[in-house]
């Protein structure tokens, strides 16, 4: 019974009045009423199983005090539910489930959001699919507006589950009635609805008795000129039988598929139970072969996990390997993008290190050192993106790890695990990073530098290339219009339009991507949404009379994804804005036409020099990582797992020995991965105190030690 008059229709089936009545919110926990047929009749709760209440009236006083114990006696709620079984020759074998009603305004101790804690509580019950819904309504009030049946058609909407009971026929204005409904012509269930007649608030008070209501019940159908030719479909002993016939329908519907998962479960409990069936309580090993069985349970989720191949895939959110994927081709591009250099400071330092350069002389050519020195300069900012990547891969590799524990009942070994791999935010995680060396090509030289900027001019996006589609909302629109609206945005190469709704039939807007860039907004401080906007850089209105559209998302995760697809399309983020107090010296600053042609040439090969070490650095710092991080926890998982006092093992010391580590924490500075997959000591020299980084020009060969090998003569890392 899912609204008012359920609980009244509830105590007629079995013919005694044991349901607690009142006003307002009465059932505060699920009731569970198992009917079943005996020759005795008396009633067992399962919280005092050992007693058998005889007096109904005992029955009704224990629902109140048990109901007390758990919710107060304020009006509170609980979904945990009450189970009572009465024993009678009057009851066909059938189990109802009484829930609360729905209420909208919380009265007493109830909290705030009674509303939408009832109606969690209610579906829980009714939307199990072998479950029937039995959708009480009275007919004084609008059928459209039953809140019972718009649950039930939430996880029924095509009403196979459903059955309709009408209550307080006996109350509606004269010249009124029901037929309609009663004969599924209003609002059609595929079982139909059931009229039924309940005693009055003074009937009870009057104790009158449920027999007597039962004829009363009988007399006003019979006597009803609506109702009379539908009078032996109609009552509370009608209602008993048709539950306990549509159940036991229901029941044979629904019983081979029950039975065919409950065989399944029970192989999979058999197979589960096979793998300990040789364990013994006395035997002295049995706790290290669980450990090992463990271990290797957990180092084949986490391999799952990071390659994608998990046998349960996780259908709510992104997890593991996919997340990772996505700080590779998403987030890290992003955060190389923003690092785009300031024109005029660029053209400035240009221009400075060029007379530097030259000195007391007067030079004729454009000085290869200057190009060095700025490239130099501007591959360094490259550092803290590529440092950012590694931190947001070891946090997912972190919270993959605490994923695959948390089935072993391990939560101590976890925080203690989890607690030495944390990287701080604050610097702390740079002793943990794996040595990273990029070695980039081609060399450095300003051949190279035109021979690449000659052919990334040539490139063009695609046009009409669709980059993505998707919801946004737009969050700016003028109050007077309706506030913020949700359209279908579909981003090409060239344009953004959007759309009333995916079809893509009727088109709003189309807008041009030239001169667009993306800006961060602060979320609102009412609002969940995470904003970005996009405007003109040239001050002009981008859409109607806004000078920015602000877009919004349900998650930064979502922010992130289309920023990375913005910037597939050529939209770049806004570079931040800094205050330059040397104004003035810039607006005098000037150059003669000779300098400015050196200045404009190296500004130009710088630009496509960085474009390229931009490029090889997105292409080698994920397969860096994979190599040096991912890779190495894969294989180091397991390690020697299995070797008894292996858990009480001390830090190693540098010397040859080699360092094991079954749950893939990075290793000491100094310690390297070798083919084994475990880490040996490689004496390293100390001229990098960090650890995060190997000395210049010197790279790890096969056999785990670093050589000198002649590399670039620039080192961005250094």
């Amino acid at each position: 019974a899912l609204s008012p008059g359920g609980i009244t229709a509830c105590p007629l089936i079995p013919r005694r009045d044991f349901l607690p009545r009142g006003s307002g919110i009465v059932t505060r926990r699920p009731l569970i009423l198992q009917l079943i047929f005996s020759k005795t009749e008396y009633a067992e709760f399962l919280h005092c199983k050992s007693k058998k209440f005889t007096d109904f009236d005992e029955v009704r006083q224990e629902i109140e005090a048990e109901t007390d114990r758990v919710t107060g006696t304020n009006k509170g709620i609980s979904p945990i539910p009450i189970n009572l079984r009465v024993y009678s020759p009057h009851v066909l074998n059938l189990t109802l489930i009484d829930l609360p009603g729905i209420t909208k305004v919380p009265v007493g101790d109830q909290p705030q959001d009674i509303e939408y804690q009832i109606k969690d509580m209610i579906l829980q019950f009714i939307s199990r699919e072998s479950s029937l819904i039995l959708a009480v309504t009275p007919a004084n009030m609008d059928l459209a507006n039953s809140d019972a049946l718009k649950m039930a058609k939430e996880v029924d909407p095509q009403g196979l589950r459903t059955i309709g009971v009408i209550t307080k026929l006996d109350l509606m204005d004269e010249g009124t009635d029901a037929r309609d409904v009663l004969e599924n012509k209003l609002l059609p269930l595929r079982r139909g609805y059931i009229g039924v007649v309940n005693r009055s608030q003074k009937d009870i008070d009057g104790k009158k008795d449920i027999r007597a209501a039962l004829a009363a019940e009988r007399k006003f159908f019979l006597s009803h000129p609506a109702y009379r030719h539908m009078a032996d479909r109609m009552g509370t002993p009608h209602l008993q039988k048709v539950l306990n016939q549509q159940l036991t329908n229901h029941i044979r519907e629904t019983l081979p598929s029950l039975r065919s998962k409950l065989q399944s479960q029970l192989l999979s409990l058999e197979k589960e139970v096979e793998e300990y069936k040789n364990f013994r309580p006395d035997d002295p090993t049995r706790k290290t072969k669980a450990l090992l069985q463990m271990v290797q349970q957990f180092g084949v989720d986490f391999e799952k996990r990071i390659e994608g191949s998990g046998d349960q895939v996780d259908t709510l959110e992104l997890s593991g390997g996919a997340r990772i994927n996505r700080i590779f081709h998403e987030r890290f591009p992003f955060e190389l993008v923003k690092m785009e250099f300031d024109e005029k400071d660029l053209r400035r330092e240009i221009s400075y290190a060029i007379k530097n350069i030259h000195g007391v002389r007067t030079g004729l050519f454009t000085p290869d050192l200057a190009f060095e020195a700025i490239v130099k300069k501007q591959v360094v900012k490259l550092k803290e993106p590529c440092l950012k990547c590694v931190d947001l891969v070891i946090q997912e590799l972190i919270n993959t790890v605490r994923q695959c524990t948390s089935k072993l009942f391990l939560p101590a070994l976890l925080a203690a695990r989890g607690g030495e791999k944390r990287a701080a935010p604050g610097g702390g995680g740079a002793q943990h990073r794996p040595p990273l060396l990029l070695k980039l090509s081609p060399p450095l030289s300003l051949r190279s530098a035109q021979q690449r900027n000659t052919q990334t001019n040539k490139k063009r996006a695609v046009p009409n290339q669709v980059i993505r589609r998707g919801w946004l909302t737009i969050n700016n629109i003028s109050i007077m219009k309706g506030g913020s609206k949700e359209y279908w945005f579909v981003l090409t190469a060239e344009s953004l339009s959007w759309y009333k709704d995916e079809e893509e039939k009727e088109k709003k807007y189309m807008l041009p991507l030239d001169n667009l860039k993306i800006r961060d907004v602060e979320k609102g401080f009412m609002s969940n949404k995470h904003v970005f906007a996009i405007f003109n850089t040239e001050q002009r209105n981008v859409y109607k009379d806004l000078r920015q559209i602000e877009l919004a998302c349900d998650s930064q995760e979502d922010v992130d994804s289309w920023k990375a697809s913005f910037l597939r399309a050529g939209v770049y983020p806004e570079k931040d804005q800094t205050e330059n107090e040397d104004g003035a010296q810039e607006n005098t600053f000037s150059m003669d036409p000779q300098l400015e042609r050196q200045v404009e040439t190296i500004r130009n090969l710088v630009d496509s020099y960085v474009g390229i070490i931009n490029k090889s650095i997105r292409d080698l710092m994920p397969k860096t990582i994979m190599h040096l991080m991912i890779n190495n926890v894969s294989r180091g998982r397991g390690g020697r797992t299995g070797a008894p006092g292996a858990a009480g093992r001390s830090p190693p010391h540098r010397g040859g020995r080699a360092f094991d580590d079954p749950f893939g924490s990075l290793p000491p500075r100094g310690w390297v991965p070798s083919t084994s997959g475990r880490y040996s000591a490689i004496p390293r020299l100390e001229l990098n105190p960090s650890g995060s980084l190997p000395p210049r020009g010197w790279v790890p060969s096969t056999s785990g030690s670093y050589s000198v090998i002649p590399l670039l003569e620039l080192d961005p890392f250094s």
